[in-house]
């Protein structure tokens, strides 16, 4: 796996020996010599990971790393503070601006790659997300960059996983200002835990006594219903090769003991807000994907589903010898509940239709608005026979039961047409099939309308 990375320093010798380490790692390297150039590079999206030096004299590392961060453009990038400052404050310094990591000079190699292609697996599927919700943004949906900007990471829901009493006692005591806190002290059973919980981040101590704490992690990150769980593992100062081996297999961010409660609190800060930020992403990309086979008006599946999947269902039931129906449904004289009383009453008599037509219909049935105010329900698995009797029961539901419209303060008698087709010979398709149930439903509404007809095939 490779990335592009964007060395920012100063003094020409330390990029050119940045530059040369990353690119015998088979890493993309462009370099930038101040933070106004790095802030330049990273809008112009010329990058995916950004190492940056502290001292600099146009604008320090600080000072770039929050306009970073602060910008909806940049803020999803990754930022590895690059610096001699080895002091604790400076670390948090680093971690509050928006740092996703702080390296201590001089950077060991281990420490440097790993890191970075740590880092560059997360963008990687932070990028898959934001590139499939930006078609979000074409149909409407708001963006959740500046949302993303905004969050704290505070109010998180965090779960320990640590067997040694005086360690979680203090990781929790610290956590408790900001967040819901649980602690679990069985490493077999911390699996099952974080599976249930709905949390927004694991501590996972590799230092439990019976139980490999990496097994743990990798687990957490085989699972299902924890893979996007970050990780925060907690390490003793003398267990590098375990650290970087944790972010081969996914640990997302470590402390190393004895653990620095202003830096753990910022670490922790940072994971909830980029899980928080990815959730967004996804939940854009599923709301996109609902409206692209949904109407907005009705929530029944639109007309493109449905012209996608009834040629699939009609090839299923012939090729297993079972039947299948299709049902076209249209209100009567819709037009007039438009003109008489306006379109939205129109639009409450449409809504109102389709939470009918779900009531009265099984899951396996498949039920979309065609356009207008006309509907197809297709029922695998159902003739002729039983079909009819469920298109008869809709049309009496409907006909017997007022709508209401304008907020309920009015009703309004409304009556649908109905015409009904199955699966015939070998070789039947579903446009002839639906062909046949939307002339049928032309001779129900030739007939006198709010009627059920069959198919004469």
């Amino acid at each position: 796996m490779t990335a592009r990375v964007l060395v920012v320093d100063d003094i020409p010798a330390n990029v050119k020996l940045l530059e040369a380490r990353l690119s015998a790692e088979y890493f993309d390297v462009a370099t930038a010599y101040s933070g106004a150039e790095a802030l330049q590079v990273a809008e112009r999206a010329e990058c995916d990971i950004i190492l940056l030096d502290v001292m600099m004299p146009d604008m320090d590392g600080f000072e770039v790393c929050k306009k970073l961060k602060s910008n909806p453009v940049t803020h999803h990038i990754p930022v590895v503070m690059v610096t001699a400052l080895d002091q604790p404050s400076d670390r948090i310094k680093g971690l509050e601006a928006g740092a996703d990591d702080f390296l201590t000079k001089p950077v060991t190699d281990v420490a440097l790659v790993s890191r970075v292609r740590s880092l560059a697996r997360l963008k990687m599927v932070t990028d898959e997300l934001r590139m499939r919700a930006l078609t979000s943004k074409e149909i409407g949906i708001q963006s959740p960059e500046r949302d993303a900007v905004a969050e704290t990471g505070r109010n998180g829901k965090i779960l320990v996983v640590d067997d040694r009493q005086s360690s979680y006692e203090r990781i929790v005591a610290t956590l408790s200002m900001e967040h819901a806190v649980d602690v679990e002290t069985d490493p077999n059973e911390a699996l099952f835990h974080a599976a249930e919980g709905n949390y927004d981040l694991m501590i996972i101590s590799l230092g439990l006594k019976d139980h490999d704490g990496l097994r743990l992690c990798s687990q957490v990150r085989s699972l299902e219903r924890t893979r996007n769980v970050p990780i925060l593992a907690v390490a003793e100062a003398d267990n590098n090769a375990r650290l970087v081996r944790g972010l081969e297999i996914g640990v997302n961010d470590y402390l190393i003991r004895p653990i620095d409660k202003n830096e753990m609190l910022a670490r922790v800060r940072t994971q909830i807000k980029k899980k928080r930020y990815t959730e967004r992403l996804r939940d854009n990309v599923q709301m996109s994907i609902e409206m692209a086979i949904t109407d907005a008006l009705t929530g029944l599946f639109n007309r493109r589903y449905m012209e996608m999947h009834l040629a699939s269902l009609v090839e299923q039931a012939a090729s297993r010898g079972k039947p299948i129906a299709v049902m076209v449904l249209d209100i009567d004289y819709f037009k007039s509940v438009n003109d008489t009383h306006g379109h939205d009453a129109g639009d409450d008599v449409l809504r109102e239709f389709a939470v009918r037509i779900r009531k009265a219909i099984r899951n396996i049935d498949l039920a979309c608005r065609y356009g207008g105010e006309e509907f197809v329900i297709v029922m695998p698995e159902t003739d002729m026979a039983v079909a009819s009797m469920v298109a008869e029961r809709i049309r009496r539901r409907i006909a017997t039961e007022p709508f209401p419209i304008q907020q309920g303060t009015k009703n309004l008698e409304v009556t649908i047409s109905i015409g009904l087709a199955a699966i015939g010979a070998p070789g039947d398709n579903a446009a002839a099939i639906l062909k046949r149930a939307d002339t049928a439903l032309y001779r129900a509404k030739r007939d006198g309308r709010n009627r059920v007809v069959q198919d004469a095939a």
